[in-house]
């Protein structure tokens, strides 16, 4: 079989989207490798990420734009993959968006089969398309960390009465991730079915963690020490889960007037008017921002 023949065979499993074929291809100890897999993955692994690329893209494809054989081993080949994201992918959920991204692979052939695959894509383009945020930070600068943070903004309007704040530490990668899980889970599963619940903020610097909740007063605040995910999440805190954390309760000294920009006046407006309605007359309830 000619050399770019062996690559045209495994293209077509791909478009076939065949875990199984594409897997057949490579000879024993053959190696595929691309930005999204971390390290060189074994045949048998990579029959496994193909499976969750086409659960991530069920009608994915690869368009060929050119396949050139560089020596008598080694095949060049640019494509570009289509598909529309309506499975769950690197523990996203679907974004319905449609990707057409474009890259490359170095195959390296021998006997009719691929020992090695080298894929090369823009990880940011594909965040992108998928609709993800890309901000390139550093971690530290001078006395300063970096993260990343996410808000739950409030479906009550009304000013809080207590502020619930927990500060963590990870060991690990993993155990952050293991932490963040129930955290996601905590908010979802038992802070969102509490009557007196108002926000959530969470997020990371490196290995440090941080919630932050707020409540419309303290015995609201409560419910979490009788949740059952909290309670699941305390009892591995105190067996194996992290360095270790401070936990708070907070109650307002005192709570500013909450202002907002009036779109008819342009002045600050006070966004709790007892008539809800601006100085200038215009209605100001539905210009308040989500804190």
């Amino acid at each position: 079989m000619e050399l770019l023949d062996v690559a045209r065979k495994y293209f077509d499993a791909w478009n076939h989207r065949d875990p199984a074929a594409i897997a057949s291809t490579f000879a024993e100890g053959g190696t595929y490798s691309d930005p999204a897999t971390g390290h060189s993955l074994t045949k048998e692994a990579l029959e496994s990420y193909a499976q969750h690329l086409f659960t991530a893209f069920p009608d994915l494809t690869f368009e060929i734009r050119s396949l050139t054989a560089i020596d008598a081993q080694q095949v060049a080949v640019q494509w570009c993959m289509r598909g529309t994201n309506t499975g769950p992918f690197a523990g996203f959920s679907p974004s319905g968006n449609a990707v057409a991204l474009p890259g490359a692979d170095f195959l390296i052939i021998e006997n009719n089969y691929v020992h090695a695959v080298q894929g090369y894509f823009d990880q940011k383009t594909l965040a992108e398309q998928l609709g993800l945020q890309v901000n390139v930070l550093p971690h530290t600068l001078g006395p300063f960390s970096y993260g990343w943070s996410v808000h739950l903004p409030p479906r009550v309007r009304t000013q809080p009465g207590a502020l619930s704040l927990t500060i963590i530490q990870a060991r690990s990668a993993e155990e952050r991730e293991t932490i963040r899980e129930y955290s996601q889970r905590v908010v979802r599963e038992d802070m969102m079915q509490m009557p007196g619940f108002l926000s959530f903020m969470g997020g990371w610097q490196g290995l440090r963690g941080f919630t932050l909740s707020t409540w419309e007063n303290v015995d609201k605040a409560q419910q979490l020490f009788r949740s059952p995910v909290h309670k699941e999440a305390i009892d591995q805190f105190f067996r194996e889960l992290s360095l270790g954390a401070i936990t708070s309760v907070w109650v307002p000294h005192h709570v500013n007037t909450i202002w907002t920009r009036c779109t008819s006046c342009g002045q600050m407006a006070n966004a709790k008017a007892p008539d809800g309605m601006c100085t200038c007359g215009a209605p100001v309830s539905e210009n308040q921002p989500h804190w």
